[in-house]
């Protein structure tokens, strides 16, 4: 029942944009706004109704829940702020909904979630919690449960709710960056720029995303490249346990990071360390349409050694002549920019006639959308997936 990651920008802001809010709006954001001082406690006592009321929904979350704790709670207060814009926010559960299958989730999960929602709001919103919001409240949540519900339901019809994968191929490319290559058992249809959640077999129901490293393959396999990261006990099974052989799950894919290929815009993408995973398979995507569109492509990386995989992109420049690579190093530059990925995509622009493709860590993406827009890309054609957030629908993730 998780929709947001742990261990993996901004985004236009506010709903209804050039129209009054609705008053149900103007209710939940009074008491969204008095209880965030008090997030925490308020997230806790969510769990802990949860877990005790209905205590056989404990066993669709993960044993340990420090990184679990406000993934369901944010995601229903979030989807609730933006109650009045209709059509992101329903791209959104659609997407959610579907995803939820994964964890085992039921129509008839619905109501005990929302009876803790309302509970915990009434509880530490004493001064705004009254008829009207509780009112409020429940239409919004009615509203937004339903909407997943019937993408559940719609989606149970033509996909599993995940699939078994072998990894039949597993190559080190760094200390601690690995490049594993799965077999599903079952056809997976996805987009070059997409990511998908993934299990692994020794920390059952603790899901993580990560993004293709490949445009959709005629052998079906699919690539990911892994980063382990302190305390990131999936990142760290992938990188330092898993083999050849083993099995793991995948969620369905996700993200808007596509291309749209009815435009002649310049693509202009940005990754930083394993961001430039689903850039490459953004590279492949374009290069099998055989389209001679301009594409630049800046890999950003604390040092030289980390350029994990600059010699496969300066092959893919060598055949393209349409597609330009720039490396980009942060510390100890012996090729490349020697700086910052925001410094370099300013300095080589300005990109007016670019549309923006950014993956990396949270703060890079940040720092490069702002980068963008100075160099003249609108935020309108800037593409990010801040994974599992409601800024991959447009929205600003609040965090």
């Amino acid at each position: 029942m998780t929709a947001i990651p742990a261990e993996d920008g901004t985004a236009a802001t506010g709903f209804r944009q050039g129209r009054r809010p609705s008053p149900d709006a103007v209710v939940i954001r009074r008491t969204l706004a008095e209880i965030e001082p008090v997030a925490d406690e308020v997230t806790s006592y969510f769990y802990a109704l949860l877990f005790v009321n209905h205590p056989y929904l404990r066993q669709m979350f993960p044993p340990a829940m420090d990184a679990q704790r406000d993934r369901l709670f944010g995601a229903l207060l979030k989807a609730a702020e933006h109650i009045d814009d209709t059509v992101t926010l329903t791209d959104y559960l659609m997407q959610l909904g579907r995803g939820h299958r994964k964890y085992g989730t039921r129509s008839t999960h619905y109501p005990a979630v929302g009876e803790c929602l309302m509970a915990a709001l009434e509880r530490f919103a004493p001064r705004t919690w009254d008829q009207e919001a509780e009112a409020a409240w429940v239409r919004a949540y009615t509203a937004i449960s339903q909407i997943m519900i019937d993408a559940a339901a719609d989606d149970e019809l033509r996909a599993p709710a995940w699939w078994h994968a072998e990894i039949v191929a597993h190559e080190a490319r760094t200390a601690d960056v690995a490049v594993v290559t799965v077999r599903p058992d079952q056809p997976y249809p996805y987009r070059a720029g997409q990511y998908a959640a993934m299990e692994t077999p020794w920390w059952p129901r603790e899901w993580r995303q990560y993004s293709f490293a490949c445009s959709p393959r005629p052998d079906g396999l699919l690539m990911f490249h892994v980063k382990a990261v302190p305390a990131g006990w999936v990142s760290r099974a992938l990188v330092h346990r898993a083999q050849r052989g083993d099995v793991v799950r995948l969620g369905p894919p996700e993200g808007a990071m596509t291309i749209d290929h009815t435009s002649d815009s310049g693509l202009l993408c940005v990754g930083g360390s394993t961001g430039i995973a689903p850039i490459k398979a953004l590279v492949e995507d374009v290069a099998e349409r055989g389209r001679q569109r301009r594409m630049e492509v800046f890999f950003g990386a604390n040092r030289d050694t980390d350029l994990y995989e600059l010699d496969t992109f300066l092959e893919l420049e060598r055949r393209h002549p349409w597609l330009s690579v720039r490396p980009v190093v942060a510390q100890y530059a012996t090729r490349g920019f020697a700086g910052q990925l925001p410094e370099a995509v300013k300095e080589y622009g300005p990109w007016p006639e670019f549309d923006g493709y950014l993956s990396g860590p949270p703060q890079m993406i940040r720092h490069s959308v702002a980068a963008l827009v100075s160099a003249g890309i609108e935020e309108r054609r800037i593409r990010h997936d801040f994974t599992g957030t409601l800024a991959a629908a447009g929205m600003s993730p609040g965090a």
